[in-house]
């Protein structure tokens, strides 16, 4: 198991206040390192070494596809352990994936690997399934959304 990474004050701050929004302004990495009492280039090494070391899996922001015209779905897939790096570099590879990851299979489902597909068009998702499918020679099962929940979660860092 790989080391837990260092995060001092100013990273738990920069987490803390980050999952409320970004400031929309002309230099908005410069205002939020004055929020926090560092510089610009302080802030961007911060968040680059927060990826980095995997503390953040994700910095950017996050949009409604739906809402511009798009879609999206979560997807599925039973992936052998024998076969998963090479399944997980076929889908990690896809522009239209944004998030994919392992979960471990239960009793009521084989499937271990997840991922969301966001496309332009519904067209998008099933020409994005296709890819998945022919590249991997395993079977993708897609589910869709039928109602939309919102729930805003926000983690506090542990100090």
């Amino acid at each position: 198991m790989p080391e837990p990474a260092f995060i001092d004050e100013v990273d738990r701050a920069l987490i803390d206040h980050l999952q409320g929004g970004f400031p929309i302004c002309e230099e908005p990495y410069a205002e939020v390192a004055g929020w926090l009492g560092i510089g610009e280039a302080e802030l961007l090494e911060r968040i680059e070494r927060l990826l980095a070391t995997r503390v953040l899996t994700r910095f950017g922001p996050m949009f409604q596809v739906e809402q511009m015209g798009g879609a999206f779905v979560l997807a599925a897939m039973a992936v052998p352990d024998a076969d998963w790096r090479r399944v997980r570099a076929l889908v990690d590879s896809l522009p239209e994936v944004a998030h994919n990851y392992r979960r471990e299979s239960e009793r009521h489902t084989p499937f271990n690997m997840w991922f969301v597909l966001a496309t332009e068009s519904e067209e998008g998702i099933a020409a994005a399934l296709r890819r998945i499918e022919e590249g991997s020679g395993l079977p993708v099962y897609a589910f869709p959304k039928r109602r939309e929940y919102f729930v805003e979660m926000k983690l506090g860092v542990r100090r």
